[in-house]
């Protein structure tokens, strides 16, 4: 019999994640120059459609489909190809929940760690090029992943090797969608090379506020993620709750005290930063953990997320947007804080080794989040490398100085002719690539 308090739940909870999407890229295209703003968004919302399509088609059934083998690393692809035999009024072993709802509900965690990826690569990459590596990546990446991670025994299917056989606590993500985000923007980031001018020019964020919306919505979306994960409106939902609140708050303070220590003040960009770090962070130990563990999380994830970010100067990679710096470096540290931080006092039931329960959990955590990053990492690099030497993955030199949002789409973030009162549009890309080479011979 369907619990509808439980399927509402569960439903609104994937309605918020799916928000997360079009607040990523809200948080992504204003942190961008306003040549990009577009295409920033675009290859989120790219991630959204071509995703969507692919998990109905074969994604969950690779994801949550019987163990092939019973090695825990794949689902059989073909067991609910087009989500066949789905849609009966049947309820899932979670106890009153449609499998359709489930459905649902892990289909916009696969859209959100796909477009997570694209900010790693900001500026420079072909939108085309893009979305053959968004399919190829989710098919042969995320989804096998998501098994691992995600996929519990049940009477009739074998699950994934993390979750049944390693044991490695993961309640919502931090492996599965954060470190193998962050494990993948490395990859391309090496693959496409450094922007043009990195390191030399500034290359601030050109709207702030559109950051500061975009955080905000990604915030609110995340009660989604982290607390429907939960599967149920209960107890466990409600400690997921608080913690992501708490820990996000936690961490928005150590990222900007860090900010005022080292460089004299605190920033909005800081801000907004740090309350993804923090829902990052807390992501696979929303269910773990104490608020007090919640807190001490968040805090060093904001602290660490923020000194982070400047590794790529020092180490001569070029994350665009800190997709290393803080879905890899803050997955890290939720995955493996578990190991020091949970409580069986917690709806998980496992002591770390600060209470007792020594490092049996720490290794167990440390074992998962390697072995996905690992994986995540070297595929990219394959698939990445395939793409870049096929149909070319990166614009060229020329494209990039004119804009990606005037070359690839023929369009422009803001039309600042018409405001003149000519009502011209935007220029031709031709055109904008005379003007802006003209204006560098200027500068020169």
């Amino acid at each position: 019999m369907v619990n509808t308090g439980d399927t509402a739940w569960i439903l609104t909870s994937a309605a918020l994640v799916l928000l997360m999407t079009p607040g990523l890229a809200l948080f992504y295209g204003g942190m961008v120059r306003a040549k990009s703003v577009l295409n920033m968004m675009m290859m989120s919302f790219g991630a959204l459609a071509l995703i969507s399509v692919l998990w109905v088609l074969y994604g969950y059934s690779i994801a949550f489909g019987d163990s092939v083998g019973g090695a825990g690393l794949l689902g059989d692809p073909l067991e609910y190809f087009g989500l066949n035999g789905l849609m009966e009024d049947a309820t899932s072993e979670a106890g009153g929940l449609p499998v359709m709802a489930f459905v649902g509900f892990q289909a916009v965690f696969a859209i959100i760690t796909v477009a997570l990826i694209s900010g790693a690569i900001a500026d420079r990459a072909r939108f085309g090029a893009w979305m053959v590596f968004a399919g190829i990546w989710a098919t042969i990446v995320y989804f096998p992943v998501a098994h691992w991670v995600f996929a519990f025994d049940g009477d009739d299917v074998i699950g994934g090797w993390i979750a049944n056989d390693l044991a490695a606590l993961d309640f919502a993500g931090g492996t599965a969608v954060h470190i193998n985000a962050g494990a993948a923007g490395l990859a391309l980031a090496l693959v496409l090379g450094k922007r043009r001018g990195f390191g030399r020019e500034a290359m601030r964020p050109h709207n702030l506020p559109l950051v500061m919306i975009g955080a905000g919505l990604l915030w609110f979306g995340w009660f989604g993620f982290n607390a429907g994960s939960s599967l149920a409106a209960n107890n466990t939902a409600a400690v997921a709750w608080v913690n992501t609140l708490v820990a996000t708050g936690a961490a928005i303070l150590g990222w900007l005290l860090v900010e005022k220590m080292r460089d004299g003040h605190s920033t909005s960009l800081g801000a907004a930063s740090g309350v993804v770090a923090g829902l990052v962070a807390i992501t696979p130990a929303c269910n773990a953990v104490s608020p007090i563990g919640a807190i001490i999380i968040g805090a060093i994830a904001g602290a660490l997320c923020a000194l982070a970010v400047g590794l790529k100067y020092k180490l001569g990679y070029d994350d665009s947007l800190d997709v290393v710096g803080v879905h890899l470096v803050g997955g890290l540290w939720g995955t493996i804080a578990i190991g020091f931080l949970g409580t069986a006092a917690a709806p998980s039931g496992v002591d770390g080794l600060f209470y007792g329960g020594g490092v049996d959990q720490l290794w167990r955590q440390v074992v998962g989040a390697a072995a996905v990053l690992a994986f995540s990492f070297v595929l990219t690099l394959v698939i990445g490398f395939a793409i870049q030497k096929t149909m070319g993955f990166r614009l060229t030199e020329d494209d990039e100085v004119t804009g990606i949002d005037t070359v690839v789409h023929a369009e422009s973030g803001y039309d600042f002719a018409s405001l003149g009162g000519s009502g011209s549009t935007a220029p031709l890309a031709g055109q904008a690539r005379a003007e802006a080479r003209n204006t560098e011979r200027t500068l020169a």
